[in-house]
């Protein structure tokens, strides 16, 4: 494709675009990558989707990338496709009715907080008030304030001095609704299981959980559009391309491979390390914790278990072994419940090349030497818009996970 058509395809997006909250018979296409000239023309489209949203970014290493398309979109890029003889195929015929059935209509009477449903982010607030109340060994941190000027919001259980501490980050980017349930789900059974191996986890180890990262944007995807991914926070000289991605936002190895300069791209990094005070509040509270052992960030879809690093370039980490010996444990006591197959490696190696990511830079720069990423359910099938019924098996599963990490990781002397 020629720089003058990709202008033409451009402008033609640009001119014919409005935010829609809704989503009535838009379409999700999975189109496949084949040569360098597909990635090329999805790169640009992507850099400029005004009227499309990728649900993932387009990478040299990817196999296909799924597009939400609007209706008035429908003709111009069958064209586009057919011309340069892209293989695609519609996923999804109409997200809205997916978004519809995602969560289960809720009586007054069941209206308490639980995982049958993904809650918004007042209801999570609310609940965490509600847990600080009944357990003493809960603490309360308001650690910053978004751009929007959201509470920050973490707590964490601690039942003695001196313990290791695990911090789980959840809900990076705001559509990901699986890992803040995930998450609440943790933290409660943590706080209330009578299972001796759970009741051991809870007392022998201090538990930091953030369940709502990127605030802004997971109240964004609450009451006005689904599927929003990054910040809140507007760009310089760019009304129509606002935020940034907060897993790009990191300082270690900034704007580097897997990330975008580009404010309209879903991996803009932003302009600078820590451009967003979203991710720079993070990085401070992280650091506060002088015995952190293991860090994980809890992000969706594809079920994969990732470590550092999400370059190439940095080529493994000095023990690279050791954390893939216990992400394939966890792999192993994931599949026991139901069956699901996650993948296992480095980043760059097992997804994609990111750089700017939190565990990347929680691994160099805070010298934590086990630091992951679990990427849940599902494949492809639902994807961000997981039905509310999987919440529960999810969180299962993923504890399931954690347990066994655990217990390699001790096998390992890390704790």
């Amino acid at each position: 494709m020629t720089r003058t058509e990709l202008l033409c395809l451009i402008i033609y997006f640009a001119s014919t675009t409005c935010e829609n909250v809704r989503f009535d018979n838009y379409r999700v296409y999975r189109v496949w990558i084949q040569n360098p000239g597909h990635l090329e023309i999805l790169q640009e489209l992507e850099n400029y989707q005004d009227g499309l949203s990728f649900l993932e970014a387009p990478f040299p290493s990817s196999e296909t990338v799924e597009i939400v398309v609007p209706p008035h979109h429908f003709e111009h890029l069958t064209e586009l496709f057919e011309k340069y003889e892209m293989k695609f195929e519609i996923k999804i015929s109409n997200l809205q009715s997916l978004i519809d059935n995602e969560q289960p209509k809720v009586f007054a009477s069941e209206a308490t907080f639980g995982w049958k449903k993904c809650h918004d982010l007042i209801e999570i607030y609310e609940w965490l008030d509600e847990l600080l109340e009944k357990f003493p060994v809960l603490s309360n941190y308001n650690f910053g304030t978004s751009y929007e000027g959201r509470p920050m919001r973490a707590v964490k259980i601690s039942h003695k001095a001196n313990n290791p501490t695990i911090f789980i980050e959840s809900t990076i980017h705001g559509r990901e609704w699986i890992t803040a349930a995930t998450a609440t789900y943790l933290l409660n059974e943590l706080l209330t299981s009578t299972e001796p191996e759970v009741i051991e986890l809870a007392q022998n180890y201090d538990w930091v959980f953030v369940p709502v990262f990127n605030v802004d944007g997971y109240a964004y995807t609450h009451h006005h559009n689904r599927i929003w991914r990054k910040t809140r926070q507007p760009n310089a000289n760019l009304d129509i391309c606002i935020g940034v991605d907060l897993n790009r936002n990191f300082d270690f190895n900034h704007l580097s491979q897997g990330s975008s300069k580009n404010p309209c791209s879903a991996i803009y990094a932003g302009p600078e390390p820590f451009s967003t005070p979203e991710a720079l509040a993070l990085s401070e509270f992280v650091k506060s914790f002088d015995n952190l052992k293991m860090y994980l960030s809890f992000q969706s879809y594809r079920q994969r278990l990732l470590f550092p690093h999400g370059s190439l370039l940095w080529g493994h980490t000095e023990n690279y072994k050791d954390m893939n010996q216990i992400a394939h444990k966890a792999k192993e006591a994931i599949s026991q419940r139901f069956g699901t197959e996650y993948s296992v490696g480095s980043a760059a190696e097992a997804d994609h090349q990111a750089s700017g990511t939190s565990i990347d830079w929680v691994h160099a720069k805070l010298n934590v030497s086990l630091a992951f990423t679990i990427l849940f359910r599902d494949k492809g099938e639902a994807g961000f818009i997981l039905p509310s019924n999987q919440i529960i098996p999810n969180a299962l599963e993923t504890f399931d996970g954690l347990k066994a990490m655990l217990k390699e990781a001790q096998i390992l002397n890390y704790f």
